[in-house]
């Protein structure tokens, strides 16, 4: 046994040294080829590296599988080839795309970071490229109807939205010195503005075959829609193979990851670089499934409600007060994929749930902690807890107008004279702000103990408004029951 393994190794090491050596004698003969050889013998010298580390390091190795880890939590959907399993056992490149469709990204965009997080605690280099110029196309994956044309302002402040957004979660992941690899952050319009029709044609057109094109499943729903799809959406899958290619060869980036969505799009790309460089064969694809509702849709940006990832267009208090109120049903799914939590310490969570002492929403409160600080660093965290026990009825907590007025945009507001408030019942205000339909509501519910004024039970109907709970003079704050809320301003 020992004599196996030793054998091996040490025909793994020539086998790197003989790769090293010949893609240095080729590159020196030939400077042309040098960015697509560099690429393709560093990817291969990665795979002979890989293949020593499992087999003198299996345990240590297995630890930092990341295609393994991925698997584990439920965030690997497929792969191009089981030999990333292997070559990922030593650093690689890995790039995400983001279109820029939307000054923010959304909740559905979320699973991309954090792939793309969970490659650099494995110790690999992620890439966030951002699609200055994919976005002019649009992507038919998923989509019915064309995208709408969007103008270049537009597109110029959707960029550096997104890219605000990726420096801010990448950047403050929490990742300690044991998990020290970067990140980068690139825009494809860089490449493409300067490339020219007749040469795309020539250098990337003629690889391309029209069956292959239109056998991709999301052009096949497309083209039998009563829509159809344009020339230009057609062409969008090439682009972004295109996009693989130029990475490959700049870059060393050899895996590109996406939404199960974007298999079509990840294999054009994979396909493209073995046409075009045919020693490029350590080029790999990974998907991960899309985060889907309960109901089974998915989460996106263009209907109500969106889960968006910027503070301007949701506060961390409701994006944490969304993963509080998350389902016991899909609570321990989305601590798998949303959080970096140990998987041993899930299954634990998960255990406690069915135990007889189990604290209701315990696993919500400890989802919504870590996908806040994922997403709004430590500072937003703290700001929802404060925001959360400052709104909640009966709490303690001295409430502040800065801190009423903080939570404004994400509650119900209205706007009443001082003279209009000032000695005026509670169950009358109940009614005049909005909050509730009618007095006799507003009495029910105050019979129930279900009617707050500023966190504090309302338990008698005579209660009329006086100038010290006008808080700082400036806000009141009406709850029925622990949700419905109404911040009252004062003017």
């Amino acid at each position: 046994m020992a004599m196996a393994a030793s054998a091996r190794s040490s025909i793994t090491f020539l086998l790197s040294q003989r790769t090293l050596f010949f893609s240095n004698s080729i590159i020196s003969s030939k400077p042309s080829l040098s960015f697509s050889l560099k690429s393709t013998f560093s990817c291969l010298a990665s795979s002979a590296s890989s293949l020593q580390s499992s087999t003198l390091e299996p345990q240590t190795a297995s630890r930092r599988n990341v295609v393994e880890i991925l698997e584990e939590r439920g965030l690997l959907e497929s792969i191009t080839s089981d030999n990333l399993r292997f070559a990922c056992l030593s650093p690689l490149k890995v790039y995400c795309g983001f279109d820029p469709t939307a000054e923010s990204l959304h909740l559905g965009n979320l699973l991309g970071l954090i792939v793309l997080s969970w490659f650099r605690r494995c110790g690999h280099t992620s890439v966030a490229l951002i699609g200055g110029a994919t976005a002019r196309v649009g992507d038919p994956s998923g989509k019915s109807l064309e995208r709408p044309e969007l103008d270049l302002q537009t597109l110029e402040t959707n960029t550096l939205g997104i890219t605000n957004i990726i420096t801010r979660i990448l950047g403050n992941s929490g990742l300690d010195s044991n998990f020290s690899s970067d990140f980068v952050i690139l825009n494809n319009y860089d490449w493409w503005k300067e490339f020219r029709f007749l040469d795309f044609l020539k250098e990337v057109g003629r690889f391309a075959r029209v069956g292959t094109m239109m056998a991709k499943e999301s052009v096949k729903r497309r083209l039998e829609s009563d829509q159809g799809m344009s020339y230009t959406e057609f062409t969008y899958q090439l682009l972004q193979g295109y996009d693989f290619l130029y990475l490959y060869q700049n870059q060393g980036v050899c895996v590109q990851i996406g939404g199960s969505d974007q298999w079509g799009n990840i294999t054009a790309g994979t396909e493209l670089i073995r046409k075009i460089l045919p020693q490029a064969d350590a080029v790999y694809g990974l998907t991960f499934p899309l985060l889907l509702k309960s109901d089974g849709t998915k989460f996106g940006k263009s209907v109500d409600g969106a889960i968006w990832l910027s503070p301007s267009k949701l506060s961390p208090y409701k994006f944490y007060q969304y993963f509080f109120s998350v389902p016991d049903a899909d609570v321990i799914r989305f601590l798998r994929i949303l959080t970096f939590l140990d998987i041993e310490e899930i299954r634990d969570l998960e255990s406690q749930m069915v135990s007889p002492g189990y604290v209701p929403n315990t696993a919500q409160r400890r989802l919504a902690e870590e996908v806040t600080r994922f997403v709004h660093g430590e500072d937003g965290l703290n700001e929802a807890l404060e925001a959360t026990e400052a709104l909640k009825p009966g709490a303690e907590t001295k409430l502040d107008w800065k801190t009423i007025v903080g939570i404004g945009e994400d509650v119900p507001c209205c706007s009443l004279e001082y003279d209009q408030v000032l000695n005026l019942s509670v169950v009358d205000l109940a009614v005049m702000s909005g909050l509730l339909e009618s007095k006799s509501a507003a009495r029910r519910l105050l019979k129930q103990g279900g009617l707050y004024l500023n966190n504090s039970r309302v338990d008698s109907e005579s209660k009329k408004i006086e100038a010290v709970d006008i808080i700082d003079g400036k806000v009141l704050l009406l709850s029925a029951g622990k949700k419905n809320k109404m911040v009252v301003r004062i003017s």
